[in-house]
């Protein structure tokens, strides 16, 4: 992950016509490598880029629903967003809080219904 307009980008479509639900993870401090990314924050949207959601820290806002995956991340300050999305094209975008730059890992998992 960069600086300003260098950011990390993940795609992933969801296909068949059905909704699905999916978690996805933007993870740094976790990587054992030198120059993870300290303070990752993750956006996820649609394939018109309209903005669906952003997470700075897991734990601020769905912490409860995220952990009760079995994939929460195991840092504080890492990034991760449960949604139920219908079928179609989508982005997620990776940067470092303040501007930071470092390796960082994007995850999507496509979990059960609930």
């Amino acid at each position: 992950v960069g600086a300003d307009t260098d950011v990390l980008i993940a795609g992933f479509i969801i296909h068949d016509g059905a909704s699905a639900r999916v978690l996805v993870r933007l993870l740094g401090p976790s990587l054992p490598v030198a120059g993870a990314l300290a303070d990752p924050s993750l956006e996820l949207h649609d394939a018109d880029g309209t903005l669906i959601a952003s997470d700075d820290n897991w734990q601020d806002k769905q912490a409860p629903a995220i952990t009760a995956t079995g994939f929460a991340p195991t840092r504080a300050n890492e990034s991760a967003i449960l949604s139920t999305l219908p079928a179609g094209s989508y982005t997620a975008i990776g940067r470092g809080k303040n501007n930071t730059t470092g390796i960082a890992l994007a995850e999507v998992y496509h979990l059960p219904a609930d």
